[in-house]
């Protein structure tokens, strides 16, 4: 299915899965190098995180196989159709993993765009995308949705048995919106359900995971430059996110000068408004 057929299919449901969107040795390599935090990471505190669950994030600095699916080229351009409406550019909100073991309960129903206090129903402020490392179902605790929830943003709870849980293989691609009600299931097998959560916001929000401190300037210069501007190494026009006024991606140069000049970073229109103007006034002074 091509971006434009899953991003209409994302607007209508609130969800849409990209079958066979990685192959299963990316999946493989990534795993393998999440493993010892997959070992070490303690589980959950507090009923919403899940207390049978075991979270960790910035994965891109646990493993270079994870920029595999942070940049993956349709779902970018899926996110992008979704959320360039109300950005200039987006960003990276997010990357988990996801351990939920056996006997964990189902998580509580939640649209994750709740973390912001911006109107609802008019923006939309984030995509997710879930994917396995386990086949995802019912049983193990595959993510619960809601289809068309996003059209029902002031009811906070919906029945149950209007749940879908897509079946998920390995190497599958679900996502969803932000304004999706949505839950990780209970997981009734005798084995754990492990999966990895990118998530992308406005590029102009403030992330649910704070970028610039799980990777500042010494591990993001190792980045290339546009998984580095996903990051947060970008500014947003007008002039949003810049260090000394400039981009922040000067950060990632071995010689960082100690003063910088200020450079306008405007949008088209507002450049030209800015220009008219300049004009005006020095047409006045003359």
């Amino acid at each position: 299915m091509n971006a434009d057929r899953l991003a209409a299919t994302l607007d209508r449901d609130g969800w849409c899965v990209l079958e066979k969107a990685l192959s299963a040795t990316v999946l493989d390599d990534l795993e393998q190098d999440l493993s010892p935090s997959f070992g070490a990471t303690p589980l959950c505190q507090g009923p919403f995180y899940g207390e049978r669950t075991r979270r960790f994030g910035g994965l891109l600095g646990r493993s270079i196989h994870a920029q595999k699916l942070v940049m993956h080229p349709t779902i970018l351009k899926v996110v992008e159709a979704l959320l360039h409406p109300w950005c200039e550019r987006i960003a990276l909100n997010l990357t988990q993993a996801i351990e939920i073991m056996p006997g964990a309960l189902p998580q509580l129903p939640h649209r994750d765009q709740d973390m912001w206090h911006g109107p609802k129903g008019s923006v939309e402020y984030l995509v997710n995308v879930m994917w396995p490392l386990t086949t995802f179902t019912r049983e193990n605790g595959g993510t619960r949705l809601w289809t068309g929830s996003q059209f029902d943003q002031d009811i906070p709870v919906l029945p149950d048995e209007d749940t879908i849980v897509p079946h998920l293989s390995r190497g599958d691609a679900l996502v969803f919106l932000g304004s999706t009600l949505h839950g990780g299931g209970g997981n009734a097998s005798a084995a754990p359900r492990r999966g990895i959560v990118v998530s992308y916001c406005l590029g102009w929000l403030k992330p649910f995971e704070l970028q610039w401190l799980v990777y500042p300037p010494a591990v993001a210069r190792n980045f290339p430059p546009e998984v580095a501007a996903l990051v947060g190494y970008a500014q947003h026009r007008p002039n949003l996110g810049n260090v000394e006024g400039q981009c922040p991606s000067i950060l990632l140069g071995e010689d960082v000068p100690r003063y910088l000049p200020a450079i306008d970073a405007l949008r088209p229109d507002q450049a030209e408004a800015a220009d008219l103007f300049v004009r005006s006034q020095m047409g006045e002074m003359g």
